[in-house]
């Protein structure tokens, strides 16, 4: 069974209380035509994280709010998998930042964690769930490939994006024009599929 799909004026909830992936997710979502509220603004509680894949994640999140409101509910698992480190943070990224989520202590652990490691390569990987609200789950994965620099550099984007070189480019995400970043990254590879699955070509 293929993927359903999402026509302009339906409500759909953006399953986050994360800022910065809220704003990357409306600026994605905004030429559809869609009805996006975020989890947060209906009142929906983020369940415990308890995967130990994106996908898991992902759907887990899509899937609790979708039951709590009754919505086409789109949920995002991410994080940032480092190839020295075994592929840590990697699900635990968030909590690399602490429960402030301070992600300039996150990056010097991954700094300090690398402990002058050669090999600096790592991707952001992004799983998109769009949970339905009779259960059923559509999953899309995106990742963007790159190298870890240090000291981090630029303000912009959020998490370990100062820190983190896409391919073919110079500078970090932090540092990035946020329109091409939304073009580039993991979670852009993974909203591609989303769309081409889900959305409705734009007006």
């Amino acid at each position: 069974m293929g993927a359903g799909r999402l026509t302009a004026g339906t409500r759909l909830v953006v399953a986050t209380h994360n800022k910065g992936k809220l704003a990357e997710m409306a600026d994605l979502l905004r030429p559809y035509g869609l009805d996006c509220v975020s989890a947060g603004s209906l009142g929906v509680a983020e369940p415990d994280e308890t995967g130990t894949t994106f996908e898991a994640n992902a759907a887990l999140k899509a899937r609790h709010t979708a039951a709590a409101t009754g919505l086409p509910s789109l949920a995002d698992d991410s994080g940032m998998c480092v190839d020295a480190l075994d592929g840590d943070p990697g699900v635990y990224t968030a909590n690399w930042a602490g429960p402030k989520r301070d992600f300039s202590r996150a990056m010097r652990m991954v700094e300090a964690a690398l402990d002058g490691a050669k090999d600096r390569r790592a991707r952001f990987v992004s799983v998109l769930a769009l949970a339905w609200p009779d259960g059923r789950v559509d999953i899309f994965r995106g990742e963007a490939p790159g190298t870890l620099v240090w000291p981090p550099r630029g303000a912009n984007g959020f998490g370990y994006d100062p820190m983190f070189v896409p391919d073919g480019h110079a500078v970090t995400f932090g540092e990035m024009d946020p329109a091409l970043k939304h073009t580039i990254s993991h979670r852009a590879v993974a909203f591609a599929k989303f769309r081409a699955a889900c959305l409705d070509a734009r007006a």
